[in-house]
């Protein structure tokens, strides 16, 4: 009888434990109304919608054109960093992100332009030269030139993450001559 008591009694902890374990998981609630009405499907939208509003917002232009960079839609990202670029002419990585995007859609001379206008504006533009040496070597085959990009690259930032890299590239660069 005890043996049975003390059974009935672990069974009934048992139970009483699992029941107080056992939370309501939330449920995820989906959003209800219409998609746009305060509710945009997606970031994309939400900034070219934005754009439209305050044509005069860099920033807007700006996040646009980096939304479309990162999601390889090149051209487009171009078309917003332009609009940018009218309204702040000076911002280098704009003009940077710019350059390689115009690499990324077969316009490398337009992306050395910029580059160059990037550099122009400032001088010490780490990836402007690192990017500027890259088209150089890869796509447009001028050696020497990109050897002198990486090699400032490397002058204005020698303890860079790609500090290394840019060391191999420009070894690389050297042998091929």
């Amino acid at each position: 009888m005890k043996k049975h008591l003390v059974i009935s009694a672990l069974l009934i902890f048992a139970v009483i434990g699992c029941q107080q374990q056992q939370e309501p998981k939330p449920q995820y609630q989906f959003p209800t109304g219409p998609v746009g009405a305060g509710q945009p499907f997606d970031k994309v939208a939400m900034l070219k919608e934005a754009a439209a509003k305050d044509p005069k917002n860099v920033n807007v232009w700006i996040q646009l054109g980096n939304i479309m960079m990162d999601t390889s839609r090149f051209g487009e990202a171009v078309e917003a960093y332009q609009k940018a670029l009218e309204l702040d002419p000076k911002n280098v990585d704009v003009r940077v992100d710019m350059g390689t995007c115009y690499r990324n859609i077969g316009k490398p001379d337009i992306a050395v332009k910029e580059y160059r206008k990037a550099l122009e504006l400032n001088p010490q533009h780490l990836h402007a030269h690192q990017n500027l040496g890259v088209v150089l070597a890869y796509d447009l085959g001028d050696h020497k030139q990109a050897v002198k990009e990486f090699e400032t690259a490397l002058a204005i930032a020698p303890n860079a993450p790609s500090a290394e890299q840019l060391r191999q590239e420009i070894q690389k660069l050297k042998a091929m001559k």
